[in-house]
């Protein structure tokens, strides 16, 4: 009996012993897990700002583009102007 006992102690806490580290390490993942998703949302955080960005930087480029051609436009009417009156 006593020789039963003592194996259920030593088993006891030999299965207690595993249960603290699983925990231990799912506690640990768990932590991971939550540092995972605070990166990600830094992540999306920053992908969107780098989008809005690249959209702004775009638009400014075109209405610059836009400018050019209207500039270039009138630069070559007043060359057709002055071609014309030289004739």
């Amino acid at each position: 009996m006593e020789n039963t006992f003592t194996l259920n102690v030593v088993f006891g806490s030999v299965m207690s012993m595993l249960l603290t580290i699983v925990a231990y390490f799912i506690k640990q993942l768990h932590s991971d897990f939550k540092k995972m998703e605070k990166d990600l949302t830094e992540v999306k955080t920053m992908a969107l700002l780098i989008k809005t960005e690249f959209k702004n930087s775009y638009a400014l480029l075109n209405q610059k583009v836009d400018y050019l051609e209207h500039r270039v436009n009138i630069i070559e009417q007043n060359n057709l102007k002055h071609s014309t009156n030289e004739k």
